[in-house]
């Protein structure tokens, strides 16, 4: 399967990375996905479209963003969610009447499986704390990028890798947010996780050893 773009932005840009992540949710055929950090909601239709092909109805995909740059999330990297494109410009300003970043936005581009998906709005140090983590099997970790925010991240979906689930981080090697790469190896160390640092320094991979 392809990772298709879907006219909007997503992180996931570089030529073969999207596909090289859609073959590693392939690999584990997870049921139960959380994504962290939804964006724009293209890995999030993509990985949709994917659990779909695999299981037909019988999955669910949670997904959790802020969804929004306010004065509360200030202190997040937020990803630069503005189009260069002119033509996206004009298709989102006048055709779509829509902010990309949005959680309506995204629930209009995830329609088809409206049925499978949950998108929560809020700040996953608090959000995360409240989701039951004990069915989930597969976690896409791309939502704050600092320190504090990706070990919290971490340690509230420990119960997925000591359930023999697996924890995908982005960015693990970002020159600009190397406290991404400090907490995921701090996380692994303390809990004797494996880890696999997969497509380039780009992803790390955590599961049980």
């Amino acid at each position: 399967m392809k990772y298709k773009r879907y006219f909007r932005k997503t992180s996931l840009k570089q030529k073969g990375v999207g596909d090289f992540f859609l073959n590693e949710i392939l690999a584990k055929k997870p049921k139960f996905f959380l994504e962290v950090g939804v964006y724009h909601g293209v890995t999030a239709r993509n990985v949709c479209e994917l659990l779909y092909q695999i299981h037909g109805s019988a999955f669910q995909y949670i997904g959790l963003d802020l969804f929004e740059v306010n004065n509360e999330n200030k202190s997040e990297i937020i990803p630069n969610t503005e189009f260069s494109n002119p033509l996206k410009k004009i298709y989102f300003k006048y055709i779509k009447k829509q902010d990309p970043y949005s959680i309506s936005a995204v629930r209009d581009l995830l329609k088809k499986f409206k049925n499978n998906v949950n998108l929560i709005k809020g700040n996953s140090n608090i959000i995360l704390k409240k989701i039951d983590m004990s069915k989930i099997d597969y976690v896409f970790l791309d939502g704050g990028h600092n320190y504090e925010t990706v070990l919290n991240d971490l340690k509230c979906c420990n119960e997925v890798v000591k359930n023999n689930g697996i924890i995908l981080c982005d960015d693990y090697d970002l020159t600009f947010a190397p406290g991404v790469k400090k907490a995921i190896d701090e996380f692994v160390l303390e809990n004797n996780f494996d880890c696999q640092i997969i497509c380039n320094n780009r992803f790390a991979k955590i599961q049980r050893r």
